[in-house]
């Protein structure tokens, strides 16, 4: 029986989030330290199979209220049921004959849940890697961010940028354009542009992480998203400044001028609280980290940040007074060995 494996892995924003969602520019790079990975293979019905993550029981009435305070209603079955609909669209709406085999597929995921390091657009990821294998499908790269982010809308109604689906299908370190003078089409897919960066080229990075404190996407996002769609001043001046910060900082990694990159870390955090009221936590976070000496921004929607770092001295400190406030920190690996 063969068995099919793939993962995606976690990621990190690294300039100009939030703007991806509103034609703005962003820098991301793939945190290899934590994946989800969908595991299929030749079965005699169509199995999803629940993951740990799926719980269904629970010790007394006050741990299921935690876990949803924490984590939300929400699995990642949903994820890979919509990702096997969709895909089954695309194949009908291009006349692609798929085989009649069934399979059994499940998942499993590290990743700190609802933090802001995507963990459940990789769940997507993964599942599409392996149902195109099983299928011997080829989705064109390019087009395979927005296929899983249509996934997240039109099947789930998850607001979300493109962001984490690019960095995600293409890994490494990316920036990306999503100007509408960047548009394209590949496969019917809305596509914008893509641009892989040399990690080799970044400073010392950290990411740190609160997982026992945690707020879903969508608190952030869909706040946001209002406010643009009406015009206010200050969010859509902030939405363009986001993406000259990311533009601006594509050129300090290729010119190598670090102290830049850090004034823009922390400006692209400062620009976020400016239009955002916040949770004193995970402001928390960014003060102490600051106060160590780093720069620092949220990797994403909150409860996950990331910046830069001088030296040993500076890093181990940081690891300290973020431990002391429940705070997890490491050093993404970008690149694989």
């Amino acid at each position: 029986m063969k068995i099919l494996r793939n993962k995606a892995y976690a990621r990190a924003g690294f300039l100009g989030n939030p703007s991806d969602g509103y034609h703005g520019k962003t820098i991301s790079f793939i945190v290899q330290n934590f994946s989800a990975e969908v595991v299929l293979y030749e079965w005699d019905s169509v199995e999803i199979v629940l993951a740990e993550q799926d719980r269904a029981r629970f010790r007394s009435v006050r741990d299921l209220a935690n876990d949803v305070k924490l984590h939300g209603y929400y699995g990642g079955i949903r994820l890979v049921k919509a990702t096997i609909k969709r895909f089954v669209e695309y194949c009908r709406e291009r006349d692609i004959e798929l085989h009649d085999q069934n399979f059994s597929i499940r998942y499993s995921s590290d990743i700190p849940r609802q933090v802001g390091l995507a963990g459940s657009s990789s769940i997507i990821v993964a599942t599409l890697r392996c149902l195109m294998e099983f299928y011997d499908v080829k989705i064109p790269l390019q087009a395979q961010p927005t296929f899983v982010l249509t996934v997240e809308q039109e099947e789930l109604g998850i607001s979300a940028g493109l962001q984490d689906r690019v960095i995600q299908v293409y890994e490494g370190l990316v920036y990306m354009d999503f100007n509408q003078s960047a548009e394209n089409l590949s496969d019917g897919f809305k596509t914008y542009k893509y641009e892989h960066l040399n990690p080799d080229q970044l400073p010392n990075i950290y990411v740190a992480y609160h997982d026992g404190l945690s707020e879903p996407t969508e608190v952030y996002h869909n706040d946001i998203r209002g406010r643009v769609l009406r015009g206010e001043q200050i969010v859509v001046d902030a939405m363009n400044r986001f993406a000259e910060i990311a533009e601006e900082g594509r050129e300090a990694l290729v010119t190598i001028d670090f102290d830049l990159l850090s004034d823009l870390i922390n400006e692209n955090f400062d620009l976020r609280q400016s239009i955002s009221k916040l949770p004193n936590w995970q402001v928390e976070m960014i003060q102490v980290a600051r106060a160590c000496g780093v720069s620092a921004k949220f990797a994403g929607s909150g409860g996950a940040i990331v910046g830069t770092y001088q030296n040993e001295k500076m890093l181990e400190k940081l690891r300290d007074r973020m431990a002391s406030i429940g705070v997890k920190t490491i050093l993404p690996k970008i690149k694989s060995s």
